[in-house]
């Protein structure tokens, strides 16, 4: 091993040795409030479509890949109690049918007390552990009298605190954004070339070298007006007769973090062109809004007035951006939330969360689809991604209010041929100062 290679793996352990240190110390208060003496993590099952052998992709339960690398690990389970070493149940079953896990291997292993079993049940005498147990897993990850209870009042305060990552999670976090800035190059490039959605995926998927089943969730590639499709789910396989916008949203993950990222490609039409960079300038903005002590709720908030000033300053719509709030004009054009928290899960849990006992923080009135009410604190991971789109069925309605008489129709027609623009950064958070952009810095590395 190089030098550098050596540092490179001290560097990771010590990250990862604090990351444990800091779950141990999360579970111990939350097992505490609630009154319990140890916590079992179940990873979760292999699940079978209805009436069929065929399995879906295996989902590991976020809470057990908090603590260890492992998202191929169906059957396993964590014990955590205070003052012991975290027990890791690992399942390494004999079969022919099946490529098993390998042996545990890697920074990780000496972290744990290791058990290895070859079959599921065979987990059971090892879980079975003195005092009141919280139980953390779905239902079906029972065994025997060890059966998931989930309870509140200790999930409530590890999902609150989960919001701010550790120093692990974040170098986590920032080589995801590496894979997925690394394919969201190839998939413009493949754009470029005039490729069909399908194939403008599979550029996408060799360039992080992932198979679909390993990604964070299903990319988005849009071509054209399929871009005015928030969550657009289809791929064709042939390519329009012109390659007019695309949009990519799309993600990767390292050990389980996801990066999720969204891209806006146009084919040199100037008008287009010049949505995409007012569009990228407003996100920018946006972006440096992140910052300790800030609600969430007012840069999403911020991000309808960065809209309106985009519509008028294009001559889309013609009015100023104080009327177009107060008439709800820009919910017309960017009908979404401004983002949301991210790590373990894409859309990463807590983002309402009131504090430790749980409680809701409401959303602003008529912004239903804000993903994140908090206020931002050091650690914490957000996207911001603000988009403009032409969704028919929206354009309609407006087009049937008064403030329909003041959008410049024409120019609507000329742009819903490219469907919308979105653009989206992964955002940490910071102690003080500007937040650390891990999607530009990942883009910056590569360009």
């Amino acid at each position: 091993m190089s030098a550098i290679d050596s540092n490179a793996v001290n560097a990771l352990n010590t990250l990862y040795t604090a990351h444990l240190a800091e779950q141990q110390r999360r579970t111990e208060h939350a097992l505490q409030r609630g009154g319990f003496d140890a916590l079992l993590i179940a990873s979760g099952i292999e699940k079978f479509a209805f009436l069929d052998d065929r399995p879906y992709v295996f989902q590991p339960n976020p809470h057990f890949k908090l603590w260890v690398p492992l998202i191929r690990h169906p059957d396993s389970w964590l014990v955590i109690r205070p003052g012991h070493k975290p027990r890791l149940v690992y399942v390494q079953p004999e079969d022919y049918w099946h490529v098993p896990p390998e042996a545990p291997s890697g920074f990780w292993v000496d972290h744990f007390e290791l058990i290895i079993v070859r079959k599921p049940d065979e987990a059971l005498p090892y879980l079975q552990v003195p005092g009141t147990l919280a139980i953390v897993g779905e239902a079906d990850a029972a065994l025997g009298d060890i059966v998931p209870n989930n309870p509140p009042e200790v999930l409530n305060p590890l999902h609150y605190a989960r919001a701010a990552k550790t120093g692990y999670e974040l170098l986590r976090l920032r080589e995801a954004s590496a894979l997925g800035a690394k394919a969201h190059l190839a998939s413009q490039r493949a754009f470029r070339d005039g490729l069909s959605e399908a194939a403008i995926h599979n550029a996408y998927l060799d360039a992080c070298g992932f198979a679909e089943r390993d990604l964070p969730y299903g990319n988005i590639v849009a071509l054209n007006e399929h871009a005015a499709v928030l969550h657009y789910q289809y791929q064709d396989q042939r390519a329009p007769a012109q390659s007019l916008s695309l949009l990519v949203d799309a993600g990767a993950h390292s050990c389980g973090y996801a990066s999720d990222i969204t891209r806006t490609t146009g084919n040199g039409d100037t008008t287009f062109q010049a949505l995409i960079d007012a569009m990228e300038a407003a996100q920018l903005r946006l972006v440096d809004r992140v910052r300790a002590g800030v609600d969430y709720r007012d840069i999403h908030l911020a991000s309808h007035r960065e809209t309106a000033g985009v519509l008028r300053q294009l001559g889309i719509v013609k009015m100023d951006e104080e009327a177009m709030l107060a008439q709800g004009v820009t919910s017309t054009f960017l009908p979404h939330g401004i983002g949301h928290l991210l790590g373990l899960q894409v859309h990463d849990i807590g983002g309402f969360m009131a504090g430790e006992d749980g409680g809701t923080i409401a959303k602003p009135d008529g912004h239903p689809y804000l993903r994140l009410t908090r206020v931002l604190q050091p650690g914490m991971v957000v996207t911001i991604e603000p988009g403009l789109y032409f969704i028919p069925m929206l354009l309609d309605k407006l087009r049937a209010t008064p403030a329909g008489a003041n959008v410049d129709w024409a120019l609507v027609k000329h742009l819903s041929a490219f469907g919308g623009v979105r653009i989206e950064d992964d955002v940490a958070c910071r102690e003080a100062g500007a937040p650390e952009n891990l999607t530009r810095d990942a883009f910056a590395a590569l360009i």
